[in-house]
């Protein structure tokens, strides 16, 4: 009995994608080391125990994914499609909480030791029911250009981010489902004038609040994180603080850092670098290790993203490809906007840096969409045809 056992464990560990799995832990112990570092000043280690812990879950949830069949899974679509929805409305139960970031954007159970963000899980879960509706209208309509199509999947997307934004108030993860469904939209063929037509109304839009003034004053901080980015001096001390310090700290690195455990920002106390943990984890790194270990950071990320657009490109259909996709633009997007955030020419939208930041449920859903991308690779048997489409050199 043990001997089969070990013989399926062997197999399962034999069948993932090994070269991923590495990627996502040499970026996530990275992330820990500096992790460490970040709050080393308060002799807090319950962070890094929570990080280790949630890598050690990760790598195991990783291959329990990898097990799962997509085709089988999208068949209960609609049980998935009633769990993004009342995930979200949990936030409205005594169990949502803001967990000092101003929005309701977290979930603490009792019975758990962790917050757990639903916009992290749920996002997951959206780019395999995105990626089923472009495969099905693809494949069984054969419309990507009509105005039914892009409302069929224009109006899940949005009526996903605007859910959880209006409960929530956390910006940054609703504006990720909709660049999750651009990238996606776009890969699967949709017509460009949906795109334009997209970008155009939502630029009047926009202009149009800031020429009218039509922001409430409850809101106004949204739109004062942007306009610090066109001057770094409107209100230093409030919107601009966060910005203005991880500015300071990344100068101070130079290019070759000014060593581990040593930076002059990052080991301060209280009041020097906010959330360098979490949002500002990308300042310690370039502080501390500089121009080398940034770019390092980088790196990594951009490898797992080359990495599950590869797997994405052989497989043997669109859906795969699909989520492939979604799964490489939610890192790609997450890491952009972060770096962007800690050199002061992104807005501070509360996103972290994948593997990197510190948060325990984050670091899961993490391993559990790289597990969804190495049970893809698994099931799919290639045999290489150069110059064919997305999803289409792949043959059984």
């Amino acid at each position: 009995m043990f001997k089969r056992l070990k013989e399926t464990i062997l197999e399962i560990i034999q069948q993932a994608d090994l070269i991923l799995l590495g990627l996502c832990c040499a970026a996530s112990v990275f992330g820990i080391a500096m992790i460490y570092s970040a709050t080393r000043y308060n002799n807090d280690n319950r962070k890094i125990i929570v990080q280790t812990a949630a890598l050690l879950i990760g790598i195991v949830v990783y291959f329990g994914i990898s097990m799962i069949d997509l085709e089988m899974l999208i068949k209960r679509w609609k049980w998935i499609a009633a769990f993004d929805v009342l995930f979200i409305l949990l936030l409205k139960t005594p169990f949502g909480v803001s967990d000092n970031t101003g929005n309701t954007a977290w979930l603490k159970f009792p019975f758990l030791p962790v917050s757990i963000g639903p916009a992290e899980v749920v996002k997951i879960t959206f780019i395999i029911l995105l990626a089923w509706q472009l495969q099905w209208l693809r494949e069984e309509k054969r419309d990507l250009r009509s105005f039914s199509a892009a409302f069929y999947v224009g109006g899940h997307t949005l009526g996903i981010a605007g859910l959880y934004f209006v409960i929530s108030g956390d910006m940054g993860n609703a504006l990720m489902f909709l660049l999750i469904f651009v990238v996606m939209s776009f890969v699967a063929g949709f017509a460009l004038r949906w795109f334009a037509l997209l970008f155009g109304a939502s630029g009047a839009v926009i202009g149009g609040i800031i020429a009218f003034d039509l922001v409430p004053d409850s809101k106004k901080y949204m739109l004062n994180r942007f306009i610090v980015l066109f001057d770094h001096s409107y209100d230093v001390q409030h919107t601009g603080w966060q910005q203005t310090r991880s500015l300071l700290t990344i100068g101070g690195g130079g290019f070759w850092g000014q060593g581990y455990l040593h930076g002059t920002q990052s080991q301060a106390g209280v009041g020097s670098v906010p959330a360098r943990h979490t949002d500002l984890i990308f300042a310690v790194i370039g502080e501390e290790l500089g121009f080398v270990g940034a770019t390092l950071s980088i790196l990594l990320l951009v490898a797992i993203i080359i990495r599950v657009l590869v797997v994405g490109r052989r497989a043997a259909q669109p859906f795969h490809t699909y989520v492939c996709v979604g799964i490489a633009s939610m890192v790609m997007f997450q890491m952009i906007i972060n770096i962007g955030m800690c050199l002061f020419i992104m807005p501070v939208i509360g996103l972290t840096l994948p593997f990197f930041s510190y948060g325990g449920s984050s670091v899961v859903t993490l391993f559990t969409a790289m597990g969804f991308v190495s049970g893809i690779k698994k099931r799919t048997v290639v045999r290489r045809r150069p110059g064919r489409p997305l999803g289409s050199n792949a043959v059984y």
